[in-house]
Parts: structure tokens; sequence; C-alpha cells
């Protein structure tokens, strides 16, 4: 099915100005079909096999992701909701700011959408690691359940700013960020 991309555009502006979260979890319109839409990997968006690259456009899109209990990601406006494809996560963390230390210590995460997020008991930060090979992909929870993949360098920072635990299992290594202890990994 196609979609007329100028058309959700128009919805999307006609719901503010692109600034902050917009309602997405309290609209509910019918399920209007796929776009070919995809959020690839390293955070670029594409439409139709081309690359979106007005990055006022990719935010405005942004702002009316939805990621729903079927763990699939769609664009909804109060008319439409149209699912996507996300080959990892719907945004990247490419900087972390830690501020304090210990159990209080706040953990502040900027998105290549330009939100600034702050990791704690409603925004985890979760690490799945590959069975296979032990790589470690790193997340964390930007607004319902739409999550960031972090970055190489933010993830090695928050590594390095982390703390050694006992647990049943062995050592881990894991990260306070608002009175919240979230495992990095095992050691």
């Amino acid at each position: 099915m196609g979609f007329d991309l100028s058309e959700i555009i128009k919805a999307a502006r006609s719901q503010g100005d692109g600034v902050g979260e917009r309602p997405v979890d309290r609209w509910n319109p019918e399920f209007c079909g796929e776009m070919d839409m995809v959020i690839r990997r390293d955070g670029s968006w594409w439409h139709d096999g081309a690359r979106i690259t007005r990055q006022p456009l990719v935010k405005l899109f942004a702002s009316i992701l939805r990621k729903d209990e079927d763990g699939e990601t769609y664009l909804v406006t109060p008319a439409e909701k149209i699912q996507i494809k996300v080959e990892a996560a719907h945004f990247i963390a490419i900087r972390v700011d830690i501020e304090g230390e210990g159990e209080n210590q706040r953990v502040f995460f900027t998105t290549n959408m330009d939100e600034i997020i702050e990791a704690g008991p409603d925004r985890a930060i979760r690490v799945e690691i590959d069975p296979v090979t032990q790589e470690p992909t790193p997340f964390v929870t930007v607004r319902g359940r739409l999550e960031a993949l972090m970055a190489r360098p933010v993830f090695y920072e928050l590594v390095e700013n982390g703390v050694n635990r006992e647990t049943d299992e062995g050592e881990e290594l894991g990260i306070y960020a608002s009175g919240t202890y979230f495992r990095l990994g095992m050691l």
C-alpha cells in the first residue's frame, strides 16, 4: 500500500511545532498499513530506498513515533497509524553526561534528535549480549517503548563510570542512574 508522504507530514505538523513530545500514546487511529520507511542501525531514516537528509523532517517523523505492545513501530497521527521498520533502535544515544557519583548519580543521554533524557526507573538502561560473539548492544529507553542504541563511545564512558558488584552469577559491572542500578555486563 502506498502512502502520500506529504499528507503524513501535513498531519504531523498540524499537531504542534515539532518541539517536545506529542501525545501519540493517546491517539488511537485505525491501522492504515505499512510504509517503505526504515530507521537503519546507524540512525539514518530511509523512504522508498532513498535517505531522508532533511533533519527537520526526520525530527518531525521522530516526534510521531510509537512502538506498540505488538513490538512494531508506527508513525501515528490522530487520523493514521502506519507501520515502519526499525533495524536496531529508534534513536542513537550520541552523548552521555554523568553528574555526581554512587547511588545518587544522574546519567543524561543526548540523542541524535537533540533530545536529552535522564536514565532512571522510567528510562531504563539495558544491554543485550550476543550469545555467539558476546558483543554487547546497549540501549536506553527514550519514551514509551522507544529506545536509543548507544554509540560505542557512549557505552565505553558508562563502563568507565561503572561499579563492580558481586552476584550469585559472579562479578558484574553496572551503573547507578537516579538511584536505580543497571547491569552492564559480567566481568
